[in-house]
């Protein structure tokens, strides 16, 4: 792709902009290959590439082909496990509680959420009983407020008695740590942080594409640092499937992680659908090197002729994605 100069230097000040943001964390270690970073101020170690809930419980893997592919990457040196109480009607979690048997619990740090269209105190409450059952656990490393997607729930968060919720659930040991979820808009996650919870982590899109439109990243990621939480970054390849890799065609997926690697990130969630899949990503996080401002330009130019209009952000435009 050419660009013409005008192009040319808004793409060099924007690259300049993404890695004045800090650039890469140092990794704290490595297992089995895998960078660990730490999780913010919880100063927990967690693995570099994050095994996202959704797809393991979709229905074209069966159960064994689940519990093999969550196996081999707590093997290969993943620790940081994404669910959520929605994702499948339950399967997902059920599957992972089922694949964290015989000793692989110990080895992970496990996150699920909660979700609830009227954001009530009771329904999250339930929602963490049935989730340790289906995780087969008695604790959650990280619970998290899920899917911050339209402009009244961070009012009924707050109002609703969910931090109270959240609050209790650590106080009975049942979670450690606390965060909140979202990709709808970036106002919605500044007015969650505004409001006053002490929050450990925050999830957000982190992409090429997501820096020139509605950004999260230059919106939340400062506001975020500022206060030391684990950010976790997902909509890597913008969403599922990888808009920009399947669709759009702009950006490969190693071009995708590694820029969402590049950022101040502590993990960065994958979803894996198949060994193939699994292996192609731990390749790519072991692999991973931080970015010269040269190689950020090259990604955002590419990414900026379909970045305009969220076509390829669907979920920064509904209202449940």
């Amino acid at each position: 792709m050419r660009l013409n100069r005008r192009e040319f230097l808004r793409i060099s000040a924007l690259a300049t902009a993404v890695t004045s943001l800090g650039g890469a964390p140092a990794a704290v270690e490595q297992r089995n290959g895998m960078p660990y970073r730490m999780l913010g101020k919880t100063r927990e170690p967690v693995s570099l590439l994050c095994l996202g809930g959704a797809h393991i419980g979709l229905k074209s893997l069966t159960d064994e082909e689940s519990i093999a592919i969550q196996r081999a990457a707590i093997d290969a040196g993943v620790n940081f496990l994404d669910n959520a109480a929605i994702y499948n009607g339950g399967r997902s979690e059920e599957l992972m509680g089922r694949a964290l048997r015989d000793g692989y619990r110990d080895q992970v740090f496990l996150m699920t959420k909660t979700f609830t269209a009227e954001r009530d105190a009771e329904g999250a409450r339930k929602q963490l009983e049935e989730s340790l059952r289906r995780l087969q656990t008695d604790r959650i490393d990280l619970w998290q407020v899920h899917q911050i997607a339209e402009p009244h729930e961070p009012q009924w968060v707050y109002e609703r008695g969910i931090p109270d919720v959240l609050l209790k659930a650590r106080e009975e040991g049942k979670v450690r740590y606390i965060g909140f979820t979202g990709h709808g808009r970036p106002e919605y996650h500044l007015e969650m942080i505004a409001r006053g919870f002490d929050w450990d982590t925050v999830q957000m899109p982190v992409n090429a594409v997501d820096h020139h439109w509605t950004s999260f990243q230059k919106a939340v990621l400062p506001e975020a640092m500022k206060r030391n939480l684990g950010i976790i970054g997902m909509k890597s390849l913008g969403g599922s499937p990888g808009q920009f890799v399947n669709r759009a065609k702009i950006l490969t997926a190693r071009e995708c992680l590694h820029y969402a690697m590049n950022l101040p990130v502590s993990t960065v969630v994958s979803g894996i659908d198949s060994m193939e899949k699994l292996r192609e990503n731990l390749e790519t996080a072991k692999r991973f090197a931080p970015l010269s401002e040269e190689e950020v330009a090259a990604i955002l130019a590419k990414a900026a002729p379909v970045a305009e209009g969220g076509d390829f952000e669907p979920y920064k435009r509904k209202t449940v994605a």
